[in-house]
């Protein structure tokens, strides 16, 4: 399992314990919920965007080197 998937896991989790503490009418339990509900959500977010960002350079650095050796081979030519 990933770890954006668990991050996305905790923050519906405590999104359910916010929705519990606010229907029992503890407003502090479900402040604190919701407040760590969306550092748990934003930080799957990072954890995405950041494998999105390696796998574009990798995707980069693989097109130049490409490039690369073509040139190399049409230099030889």
């Amino acid at each position: 399992m990933k770890i954006d998937t668990v991050f996305q896991i905790i923050a519906v989790a405590l999104a359910g314990a916010a929705a519990y503490f606010l229907w029992s009418g503890n407003k502090d339990g479900a402040f604190v919920s919701v407040v760590l509900g969306c550092v748990a959500f934003f930080i799957g977010i990072r954890f995405q965007a950041k494998a999105r960002t390696a796998a574009s350079e990798q995707e980069r650095d693989a097109m130049i080197e490409r490039k690369r050796t073509s040139t190399e081979e049409t230099d030889r030519r």
